[in-house]
């Protein structure tokens, strides 16, 4: 099969087109064929060797996690899908090599869930991580009605979903944004804030009746800042940075595959009520390229490999 891979850690360049074997099938998974696979900022900490310490790693390596595709073939112990189905998946494995920027991936099925029938293969593709990242921060947080929550990189893949399932349960959003993505942030039902200094009083701005959440997916100052604003710790939630939430008492996000979870995103895309913004759509041997423009920052919802 067509895949990029690497055969060892470093940058972007080190993404190459190979031949490869094509995957085993376990007899709970099943051969996807890919048609697009989302790119996510854990593909670089991949790259660069970061979870090598975390996943045992195998080369060649082909990164990616998330894909949209076509069942091909099904274990012998799989009864919930059947060759032909139109899938997603947030394809995470117990190793790291097997990824989904590739041609076939073996999912297994704990990983995925029908594909939304109104998405693009692309919009699909960009779905699982994010999606349920933002899910299961938003449940870290026990977000409800009446809620006000503060969004870090709220026109990110991960924000830009996170701002929309806040809505969906009833609370009231502020997301930070640069400039240039005020009117998309919103066009998603939030209230936009500029980065950088003073985002503390912007927010209370905005929102002068206080925020009771905060969910990082930036980085940098946004725990800082959500400290300041947020009175109850266990309601701060970060997915960047465990050791520096955890101090202030909140709570760390590793996103976790969830086939229930994934099936009720893909329900709300069908609804009408979730959609995922796709900034750039690249082949899949442009995956140095899209890793390239996601390490630039500031990318508009997500980037996506077309893989068929």
């Amino acid at each position: 099969m067509r895949a990029m891979a690497i055969t060892e850690y470093g940058g972007p360049e080190v993404l190459r087109p190979m031949d490869l074997d094509d995957p085993l099938v376990a007899p709970d998974a099943v051969l996807v064929r890919v048609r697009a696979a989302g790119v996510n900022p854990v593909d670089r900490v991949i790259r660069e060797g970061y979870l090598a310490g975390m996943f045992p790693s195998h080369f060649p390596l082909v990164p990616g996690w998330d894909l949209a595709g076509v069942v091909e073939r099904v274990g012998p112990s799989v009864t919930e899908f059947a060759p032909g189905d139109e899938v997603v998946a947030y394809a995470r494995k117990d190793h790291i090599q097997g990824g989904t920027y590739a041609e076939l991936v073996s999912a297994p099925i704990r990983s995925l869930a029908r594909k939304p029938e109104r998405a693009s293969w692309a919009e699909a593709a960009g779905l699982p991580l994010a999606g349920l990242t933002a899910w299961q921060s938003l449940r870290a947080a026990g977000v409800r009605e009446g809620d006000t929550v503060l969004v870090h990189a709220a026109a990110g893949g991960v924000g830009s979903l996170a701002v929309q399932l806040a809505r969906v349960l009833g609370a009231e959003v502020v997301g930070t944004a640069s400039e240039r993505n005020h009117d998309f942030v919103r066009s998603l039902g939030a209230t936009p804030v500029a980065y950088g200094e003073g985002l503390a009083e912007r927010v209370r701005a905005a929102a002068p009746g206080g925020v009771t959440v905060a969910l990082d997916f930036a980085g940098r100052d946004a725990l800082e800042a959500s400290a300041l604003l947020v009175s109850t710790p266990s309601r701060i939630v970060s997915v960047v940075d465990a050791q520096q939430v955890l101090g202030l008492g909140g709570r760390y996000v590793f996103v976790r595959p969830d086939p229930a979870d994934l099936a009720e995103l893909s329900r709300l895309v069908d609804a009408g009520q979730l959609r995922v913004e796709v900034e750039q759509v690249l082949p899949l041997e442009g995956a140095a390229e899209a890793h390239r423009v996601s390490e630039a920052g500031h990318v508009r919802g997500k980037l996506v490999l077309e893989v068929a």
